[in-house]
């Protein structure tokens, strides 16, 4: 499975209009995004590519030094879950 990047979003799938799953993201400020959205197909369901994409987004988040601040349930339930994991991006 390849994540690829399009604007403010990591998906997958060969068109970023229409992808097979999506984690979307907000750039605000110099310092934070939020993440918004989180989608995956009902053919990816249960494959881990939500939490594929979640890594993604914290890796782009730590390379750019942003704290992220998850709006999306899915992102907020996994950031909060594994806190210790991702202290050092997670807004407070």
């Amino acid at each position: 499975m390849e994540i690829k990047k399009n604007n403010e979003k990591f998906y997958v799938g060969e068109n970023p209009q229409e992808p097979q799953a999506e984690m979307t993201f907000v750039l605000t400020g110099d310092t934070k995004l939020i993440i918004d959205h989180t989608m995956v197909s009902d053919e990816l369901r249960g494959q881990g590519v939500g939490d594929a994409l979640l890594e993604e987004v914290v890796r782009y988040a730590r390379d750019e030094n942003r704290q992220i601040i998850p709006l999306c349930p899915f992102a907020k339930a996994r950031l909060e879950k594994d806190k210790e994991k991702y202290e050092d991006v997670l807004s407070n």
